[in-house]
């Protein structure tokens, strides 16, 4: 029987896949790879583009395709079985890229191909690749010697298990939980649509009554919308302890916090970095940790003046309702009834109008005028039958990318919202790979005869997913490694996503996107104005949320002694003290559940988030200037930004599109944190 992983010639067979496949297709795929490695290592040929980098990329290419089908199953239909063969292919992989970062001989012949005469002679792309991998190798301890090479490889290899682990726990742990309620009084407050599917999920568990988990479109509502308080308490402390000593011993993430800093701290002050910050921005756009603190310090003291304000606002509001010791559970809940009482309006009202082909067609429709493309449905092969798979074409016809959507929560299924690669774009000889992606979110799943519904929030979760699957499928280059979002600096990955969350606020987008549930009309003009007058709700509190997340991961990668008596559980503490207005109680174990950082790739990143958003602000003003839907701005973006990818720097491509750097202004103008005369 042929093995679905070593399938390349199309897109991914995931009905064929199951768990037994993995390890043969990796075992074979490395075999292949280490064959190649050595072949070209020990060749006496000066290397060049075609005889040494193509086939290193080659080999590259098939690894990270067949990889990229297993962690993705492995994120959103875990199973023991595929956990169990992730986890152990996850470590034979570690191993081979420790080996190969480390490679000498490898590193010699990029060397020579970067002082040799060919090297003026090759493309734009092709430069910034070969001076990505003299810069990789760098860091991945080519230059160390013989015995911390080897210490080098062992915690990279101990990262990688440590990690994983995290993250398994916080599924675990969020999988596990469920509450079971038989008393409908208990549930005033809730919305219809979510007690029908807590209904459902009690039944399908053979119990009475309702149940509710720790999945987000079960969570959120209760923590929003229930007048329960011991309910709430009860659903956020399960929440707010995940993963750590309050819940299953088994399940603690303290101790791999303590593990994965110290390894951090080492893996740096090996390859000669003050601490792990340091060589975590030696890729990004940023200069340094201090750079990256200090514009979180000119940020908070922006926004912290309209937290303060919002603090004060929400207690004085809670106060009304009868609640004189405002807990962390009772925030949500306070705030939604406020802003019902500000603006007359709620979440749950606006979620009417936006059932999920209205959003699809609303967003597709977006993308069709300001880039020319068509998006239409199509057909492949899926992991689960609530997956669709789409194309998108040229105004010609011709095919340019094409992605899954994996939209609704469900068990065994990551939490959270992502796009991940499934297939590159790349070009060798007259053969163009089209680029394929995932996009997943959780969103409440459909409910008895009614379509999936989706808050406000979610339809801005969407277009931001979807910003960051346009950078993937829209770029125009040809060379694997800087094709999409490859070799794009990870404080500016998240312009693209951000800078389309904002066409969520226009009137002219958002109206033909919308069709109450029940009667099919339109979102009322004066219910939009109502959004938009609230838009900024919070804003403040908001802002210094993030702040918050970003401020203790620089401190935690860059000041923080990870063998000293403090833990993570300190800092965060001292963070707060510093910049939050919402305090958690002392139990909360956030830090714990920070898969962010943890296990997805933004350790001394997190501030990223905020970094984009300055960005995304300032090239979306650009928008606002020529007209929301200009396709000549829609045209530039995508030939200065998304069709670049990591060819050239981010800041090139920025100022490029918008003929300058950027600015914070937009940004503070966005979030309605700027004076008026």
């Amino acid at each position: 029987m042929s093995n679905p992983l070593l399938h390349f010639a199309g897109l991914p067979k995931f009905e064929e896949i199951k768990a037994e496949h993995v390890s043969p297709a990796i075992d074979f795929l490395l075999s292949e790879a280490r064959t190649t490695v050595n072949s070209l290592a020990t060749s006496v040929e000066a290397p060049s583009w075609e005889s040494f980098v193509l086939p290193l990329e080659d080999m590259e290419e098939k690894l990270s395709r067949a990889w990229s089908q297993v962690g993705h199953m492995n994120g959103v239909v875990n199973s023991p079985a595929l956990r169990e063969a992730y986890n152990e292919n996850l470590a034979k992989l570690t191993d081979f890229y420790a080996d190969l970062g480390q490679d000498e001989r490898l590193y010699a012949k990029f060397r020579a191909l970067r002082n040799s005469t060919q090297f003026e002679t090759l493309t734009a792309s092709q430069k910034k690749i070969v001076e990505n991998e003299l810069r990789d190798f760098r860091l991945g301890g080519a230059e160390l010697p013989a015995e911390q090479k080897a210490r080098f490889k062992e915690i990279q290899e101990a990262l990688s298990k440590l990690s994983s682990k995290f993250e398994e726990n916080v599924l675990d742990n969020t999988n596990d939980f469920a509450l079971y309620i038989d008393d409908a009084s208990t549930l005033k407050g809730i919305p219809e649509d979510v007690l029908q599917a807590a209904s459902e999920a009690a039944n399908a568990d053979n119990k009475a009554g309702y149940k509710f988990t720790l999945h987000f479109p079960s969570y959120l509502p209760v923590l929003q919308y229930a007048e329960n308080r011991d309910l709430r308490e009860t659903l956020y402390r399960a929440y707010a302890t995940r993963a750590s000593e309050l819940s299953k011993p088994e399940w603690d993430n303290s101790p791999i916090i303590a593990q994965i800093l110290k390894l951090k701290q080492e893996v740096a002050h090996l390859l000669g970095f003050d601490n792990y910050a340091e060589l975590s921005i030696a890729t990004k756009m940023a200069d340094s940790a201090s750079h990256v603190k200090k514009f979180l310090h000119d940020l908070t003291v922006k926004a912290k003046p309209y937290a303060v304000k919002d603090m004060a606002e929400l207690t004085a509001y809670a106060r009304k309702l009868g609640i004189h010791d405002m807990q962390a559970w009772d925030v949500a809940y306070v705030s939604e009834k406020l802003r019902e009482d500000k603006y007359a309006f709620s979440d749950l009202e606006v979620k009417q109008y936006f059932p999920e082909n209205k959003v699809l067609a609303g967003l597709f429709k977006v993308v069709e005028t300001i880039f020319g493309v068509h998006v239409v449905k199509s057909q492949a092969s899926v992991w689960h039958e609530d997956v669709s798979f789409y194309d998108i074409k040229g105004h010609d016809g011709r095919l340019i990318g094409q992605f899954y959507l994996d939209l609704y929560a469900r068990n065994n299924k990551r939490g959270g919202a992502w796009m991940d690669e499934a297939i590159t774009r790349r070009r060798v000889g007259d053969r163009l790979t089209t680029p394929v992606a995932f996009l997943t979110c959780n969103f409440s799943g459909p409910v008895g005869d009614k379509p999936a519904l989706f808050t406000h929030d979610e339809v801005l979760t969407m277009f931001h997913e979807f910003g960051h699957g346009l950078h993937h499928m829209l770029t125009e280059v040809d060379d694997y490694s800087v094709s999409g979002i490859k070799g794009v600096e990870w404080d500016a990955v998240e312009l693209p996503s951000q800078l389309m969350e904002n066409f969520c606020w226009e009137w002219e987008v958002l109206r033909n996107m919308t069709a109450h549930v029940d009667t099919g009309e339109q979102l009322p003009r004066a219910l939009f104005d109502k959004m938009v007058a609230a838009k900024n709700f919070q804003a403040g509190m908001q802002t210094l949320r993030q702040i918050e997340f970003s401020l203790f991961d620089i401190r935690l990668h860059s000041e923080f002694d990870p063998n000293g008596s403090k833990t993570a559980l300190d800092l965060i503490e001292e963070v707060r003290d510093e910049v939050a207005v919402v305090r958690p109680p002392k139990w909360n174990r956030f830090p714990n559940n920070f898969t962010h950082i943890f296990s997805g790739g933004y350790a001394a990143g997190y501030y990223s988030y905020k970094w984009a958003e300055v960005l995304s602000a300032d090239a979306y003003s650009m928008f606002e200037e020529d007209g929301v839907l200009s396709r000549e701005t829609g045209q530039r973006y995508w030939q200065e930004i998304l069709s670049k990818g990591g060819s050239r720097s981010a800041m090139a491509s920025f100022t490029a599109f918008r003929g300058r750097e950027p600015s914070i202004d937009a940004l503070l103008r966005h979030n309605g944190m700027f004076e008026t005369a």
